[in-house]
């Protein structure tokens, strides 16, 4: 049965490609933005509501009186965002979708895998911290009213337009360049890395469905990989058999690059593996069918397709030439490892 659909955003990583697979098996769907994006263009078929999602009366414009199956909210980052929501869709809806994020979960993990049972917090990063704050608006929303609420936490999610590295593409280019590549720890903890058409089934699948109201999902990849072995097959996918692999302390790292310090030290300094069994059992096509080292050579294949999108960051090239100097001469003298703080700190 053909589902009316609604997605808020859909234009990034994730939501894009849900957009795609909702079009794919005959939904009809409409996306709701401001329309400034052309990175990710929706298929053929999708209509575009033109709104600034962060005022009510242009939503309200835009929306009109419609109605749908299932509203889809990939911008809501905040409580307050949820509570305008759940305004804005009170009674327009059989069912309201907000993306969370795995990183909401406890961190560190107390045990692996993950599960929804798992506990949620996260003391480091003020971005997991407001989406569960999101996620209680719209617990209490269900309880209260009976707002017909679904929360999904998608983990690392990347397509080919995303290096999945610290540095992004910077990475890539030192790779090639032959230079050193950072990484934080010692290389082995585990992580999970999705790709977003496989993200795409699992999460339309839910849609529609009157036994997802109420609930929260984990979506990933069953696939986990050490960030050692991450880095490898990305490098393996870029034509260089033995990158310079350098680690550093996730705290070090932060304390040079302080804009990717909360998302490092809150989600990619601990281990993460998940349990997909809950949205298997309700959505049993749902199969993370691409791994990673097939999902490296796209994004190198992408990348290598649009040499305007190879730029190195300057600020990340400077933090990895001084931190891989440091480590490279403490790991020559562990002495002077022991003694020398790293430049700067």
């Amino acid at each position: 049965m053909a589902l009316n659909l609604l997605f808020i955003g859909g234009t990034g990583v994730i939501s894009s490609a849900a957009v795609a697979r909702a079009r794919s098996l005959g939904h009809r769907v409409a996306v709701l933005n401001r329309g400034v994006s052309g990175a990710r263009p929706a298929p053929a078929g999708v209509e575009h509501l033109s709104a600034d999602v962060r005022d009510p009366a242009a939503v309200r414009a835009a929306v009109g009186n419609r109605e749908f199956d299932a509203v889809a909210d990939f911008v809501s980052y905040t409580a307050d965002h949820v509570a305008a929501a759940v305004e804005l869709y009170r009674g327009r809806t059989g069912q309201y979708v907000y993306i969370s994020s795995a990183s909401a979960y406890q961190k560190p993990p107390s045990q692996l895998p993950v599960r929804e049972s798992t506990p949620l917090r996260n003391p480091f990063w003020q971005y997991s911290r407001d989406k569960i704050a999101g996620e209680d608006v719209l617990v209490e929303a269900y309880r209260a009213e009976g707002f017909p609420g679904t929360i999904v936490r998608p983990s690392h999610t990347y397509d080919a337009t995303k290096v999945p590295l610290i540095g992004g593409w910077t990475d890539i280019h030192r790779m090639r360049a032959g230079l050193p590549v950072l990484v934080h720890g010692d290389g082995t903890s585990l992580w999970t890395l999705t790709h977003s058409r496989d993200f795409a089934t699992g999460f339309v699948g839910l849609l529609g469905r009157p036994a997802a109201v109420g609930e929260s999902f984990t979506i990933t990849s069953d696939e986990f990989l050490p960030w050692d072995a991450v880095y490898r097959t990305l490098a393996s996918a870029a034509g260089v058999p033995e990158p310079q692999l350098v680690h550093v302390a996730s705290e070090t790292i932060a304390a040079h690059d302080p804009g990717r310090g909360p998302g490092l030290l809150g989600d990619k300094s601990h281990s993460s593996v998940f349990d997909n069994t809950k949205i298997k059992a309700l959505v049993p096509q749902y199969c993370a069918a691409i791994p990673f080292a097939a999902g490296a050579r796209e994004i190198l294949g992408w990348y290598d397709a649009h040499p305007q999108a190879q730029v190195p960051d300057a600020g990340w090239m400077d933090v990895s030439d001084r931190l891989a100097a440091w480590a490279g001469a403490g790991a020559a003298d562990g002495k002077r490892r022991k003694k020398s703080p790293a430049p700067g700190v």
